[in-house]
């Protein structure tokens, strides 16, 4: 594995600044879309402003993905790509209950640099059909992006994901390794040990913690930890965006059936991870400690739970990564 050292996150938030500047972006988003939003999204998106979130949210499909549970089929909520490439797709994957428009900033980037990138909502979370009511713990989680994978994509993927979905790209890559080529982890949460004490609560309890985590405070605080320099009304719009998905109305079950089912402990997998692996991090990131996620790769050598993998990506494709991210 290879660390990539981000610095501050004012400087990424430079970053995304930059890109808000040039129009040309928004014009690869549009691209992909009929300009109206799927009738699917909840009604609440109609209200966000950033230009980058509302492209693509336009471009949100759904795809049916076959289970092996009663009706056996969910419609699945992804952004497809315009660009059909020789090269190896880049499927991104977004963090803890969250949704496919997190990388409403990055996609435009990956697309312009020439790249093949799904952007998947993992099943529980994001803007998928599950009025059905789904079991959402890992190995339906795992299941249900291998079934997706071998739908549409199949051909071994590079497979992006930060923070929790660091986790479940760890997890599937060790369960499904035909199915990846490459890992990028961006700010890995891969030491966490799951829900733990949550998979206990009693129903009625788990159900008002799940509450409160789709509220505009704790969400406002999260953003407000993430990005510097960064306006309220701004941090608003953006945590309007990061909560969209929590207005469907199987979104708290969903949500305590995965915490209920004792949510992701990757810590022993980590060793069998055999594909090449790219790490980008912050070091003032308040959210995972950066020292977990450097500690395997100080001075080139492995540490306390990181196998010795082979080189990382080529350059070209970290260049592009770390611009997107």
């Amino acid at each position: 594995m290879m660390s990539l050292n981000w610095g501050s996150p004012s400087t990424v938030m430079g970053v995304v600044l930059q890109l808000k500047m040039n129009s040309n972006r928004l014009k690869v988003l549009a691209a992909g879309s009929n300009g109206e939003f799927p009738p699917f999204l909840p009604k609440q998106v109609e209200k966000i402003k950033d230009p980058f979130a509302r492209s693509l949210a336009k471009r949100i499909q759904r795809l049916p993905v076959q289970m092996d549970f009663p009706d056996k089929c969910i419609m699945s909520s992804c952004i497809k790509p315009v660009i059909q490439s020789k090269n190896s797709p880049l499927v991104l994957l977004h963090c803890f209950d969250s949704s496919c428009l997190e990388w409403r900033c990055s996609y435009p980037l990956l697309e312009e640099a020439g790249l093949e990138a799904w952007a998947v909502d993992i099943l529980g979370w994001g803007f998928s059909d599950l009025e059905n009511r789904p079991p959402c713990d890992v190995a339906s989680k795992r299941y249900h992006l291998y079934q997706f994978w071998k739908s549409y994509i199949k051909r071994p993927m590079i497979l992006v994901g930060p923070s929790l979905g660091a986790s479940v790209a760890i997890d599937f890559s060790v369960n499904y390794p035909e199915a990846v080529e490459k890992l990028v982890l961006i700010n890995p949460n891969a030491y966490a040990e799951g829900t733990r004490h949550l998979a206990k609560l009693p129903k009625t309890i788990a159900y008002a913690g799940v509450s409160l985590l789709k509220s505009i405070p704790l969400r406002l605080y999260a953003n407000a930890m993430a990005f510097n320099g960064i306006s309220f009304f701004t941090i608003l719009d953006w945590t309007n965006v990061g909560r969209l998905h929590c207005m469907l109305p199987w979104w708290e079950d969903s949500t305590v059936s995965f915490m209920s089912s004792g949510g992701y402990n990757v810590i022993s997998q980590i060793k069998q991870v055999k594909h090449r692996t790219l790490i980008i991090c912050g070091e003032n990131d308040q959210i995972v400690s950066y020292k977990l996620v450097v500690q395997g790769n100080l001075n080139g050598r492995p540490g306390p739970g990181y196998s010795q993998l082979p080189p990382p990506a080529a350059p070209g494709e970290e260049a592009v990564l770390a611009r997107a991210r």
